[in-house]
């Protein structure tokens, strides 16, 4: 399967911009660097980004910590314009909806990813560990396969 242009800047967006679009937002930083402008936003921004999200993506290298939470809401306040991205990628119905009807006269790209909420998952902290991996990698795949090799090596698999 060939694979779309690479976007100049690409949002990711989900419910709370807690746990699926920081980790596609560290991620794409950290395969693609410097060859796209990346941001990642919540339709509710009233959480912080969760820990065990953290702990995932430290696995692969990945720095997710610093990561502050914020929604479409807050981008628009401080005058960042979705109209100004290449791509938007959805990784939840909600969110889905909500930059469809942001960008429905900008004639952007929004494409949707349907990936695994791993909130509330799992009963013991392995259990847990293991929805947020699945998550992750969920994300890593459908990054891989739509943007191409990274252009950094590849941290190593735990």
């Amino acid at each position: 399967m060939p694979v779309a242009p690479f976007p100049r800047s690409v949002l990711f967006c989900c419910d709370h911009n807690a746990i699926r679009s920081p980790m596609a937002e560290a991620m794409m930083k950290k395969f693609y660097g410097r060859d796209v402008y990346v941001q990642s936003a919540g339709v509710r921004s009233e959480l912080e980004v969760d820990g065990f999200a953290v702990a995932v993506c430290a696995e692969l290298g990945i720095e997710l910590h610093r990561h502050r939470v914020r929604s479409f809401e807050q981008m628009r306040d401080w005058g960042d314009d979705l109209a100004a991205y290449d791509l938007i990628v959805a990784l939840s119905p909600a969110s889905q909806r909500h930059a469809l009807e942001q960008t429905r006269v900008n004639h952007l790209e929004v494409e949707y990813w349907p990936v695994l909420d791993p909130a509330g998952l799992g009963e013991t902290r392995e259990a847990k560990l293991d929805a947020y991996r699945q998550t992750r990698d969920q994300i890593r795949v459908r990054m891989l396969d739509r943007f191409g090799p990274p252009r950094e090596a590849e941290p190593a698999r735990h």
